[in-house]
């Protein structure tokens, strides 16, 4: 078990969080919904049956504990690997040595796989067909969706355990086991002020290696006095001076951000999308890639029902190139409540999704003669190219009716603008034109023949 010493032993010079690693499970804090009394995967653990698992978290959660606690009570020989620093070659040494160590000694092997969602394609066409049969164990440990970042047979060859994020009080009672714990801070006679303690639990944003590591810092810098130190909220302010922010910029918090963003502009709640707006900028995303989501939102959402929509999100992108952040955070929170508060349609975006879904579906008719081009060629009107195409501005209003389809898609209605906004007027001009669409069985109108067109 030499390959662990360094996670489990509870001496000072480790680090606070290594030394309060949950040293059996009624010390583990926190994930009740899955080694909690009379759950399946604990019960599993103690009669040393686990099969192969993919433990999936946020950081701080407890995976790297958790399997640390599989690997103590396992007859099991234990190896453990990173998935960034392991090649083929390690895999293959590995699940040799396991191959006989199962044929000749009938001993399991456990591998324990940190990040589990790094293994390029190669190093996972090496394992599976040995999870398959059993050679090995798979123990993942990963903070990426699974089912999304890891082999999809890899996946379905093994359990996934999702953990959660853990609540304040589970990271309050993790910072008090160490504050009393002989091999965390007990021997330091350590007083920590409840103003402290709570400002611990608000950097951790859930993850207990950040509490554990502000409250060490905070302890470290701590006058000792009287045989013991005193943590105050000025020192535990001034030891860590930033709140931590959980956010890859190509992780599961990207992708869940940006679509909380999206969301927030399309439900129209202004406030949602300035803080996940906030939480983006705070945690280092491209502000481009923002910039493009405000773009595309502002057509897709808001659409027609108040075209400025697109103008103000096109001149914030701008803004990003022009100016840059920090100052370009503001268009962007102006574009961002501007597409919340507007009136909602997704009129335009379903009027060309359906008009793509016809062209990649349907017959491509041709173009109507009397709508073909007569401009570079006079001859061509021997051929009746533009016989019978009446000039709009010719008749009152600008408008007449004709035919502007290839034949069999008169009638079609692709574009069926709302009553919302700046759409309830497109909506009366059109119906006042081509005659107001039938309703569907959707509440959507038919698009079936009916009007000239």
């Amino acid at each position: 078990m030499a390959l662990f010493e360094d996670a489990v032993a509870h001496t000072t010079p480790a680090p606070l969080a290594a030394r309060m690693r949950p040293r059996g499970l009624d010390e583990f804090v926190g994930q009740q919904h899955l080694i909690g009394p009379d759950r399946a995967l604990r019960a599993a653990i103690e009669a040393d049956q686990v099969q192969s698992l993919i433990l999936w978290g946020p950081p701080g959660s407890g995976k790297t504990s958790l399997a640390l606690l599989i690997a103590t009570r396992t007859r099991s020989h234990v190896e453990q690997v990173n998935a960034v620093t392991a090649g083929v070659a390690d895999l293959r040494r590995i699940i040799d040595a396991a191959r006989q160590r199962r044929t000749f000694h009938a001993q399991r092997t456990l591998l324990i796989v940190d990040e589990i969602h790094r293994f390029n394609k190669a190093q996972q066409d090496v394992l599976l067909p040995h999870v398959e049969d059993g050679t090995v164990i798979l123990i993942g440990a990963t903070t990426e969706n699974p089912f999304y970042e890891v082999n999809a047979t890899l996946v379905s060859r093994s359990r996934v355990a999702q953990l959660e994020q853990l609540d304040d009080a589970a990271i309050e009672a993790i910072l008090r086991w160490a504050i009393t714990a002989p091999h965390g801070l007990g021997s330091m006679h350590v007083e920590v002020e409840p103003a402290a303690i709570a400002h611990f639990i608000q950097i951790s944003n859930g993850d207990a290696r950040i509490a554990l590591n502000a409250l060490e810092a905070a302890v470290n810098a701590a006058p000792q006095a009287d045989g013991g130190r005193r943590i105050t909220l000025a020192i535990a302010t001034d030891a860590s001076q930033r709140r931590a922010l959980a956010y890859g910029r190509d992780g599961d918090a990207h992708y869940d951000m940006i679509s909380a963003f999206i969301k927030s502009l399309r439900g129209s709640d202004p406030d949602a999308a300035v803080y996940w707006l906030a939480r983006m900028i705070a945690g280092g995303e491209d502000p481009r890639y923002i910039a493009r989501r405000l773009v595309v939102h502002a057509a897709e959402d808001v659409g027609l029902a108040d075209p400025l929509a697109l103008v103000v999100a096109t001149a914030a992108a701008h803004a990003v190139e022009f100016v840059g952040l920090p100052e370009a955070r503001i268009p962007m929170a102006q574009a961002a409540i501007y597409i919340a508060t507007a009136p909602k349609s997704n009129a335009v975006v379903r009027a060309i999704g359906d008009a793509m879904r016809d062209v990649e579906e349907r017959r491509a008719g041709p173009v109507p003669r009397h709508l073909r081009d007569t401009s570079h060629s006079q001859a061509v009107r021997r051929l009746g190219y533009g016989e019978g195409y009446e000039y709009p501005h010719d008749h009152p209003g600008g408008f007449v009716r004709q035919a502007y389809r290839p034949p069999d898609l008169q009638g079609r209605r692709y574009y069926r603008p709302t009553a919302y906004g700046a759409e309830a007027a497109i909506r009366r001009r059109l119906e006042e034109w081509w005659g107001a669409p039938e309703p569907s069985g959707d509440g959507r109108p038919d698009d079936g023949e009916e009007g000239a067109s």
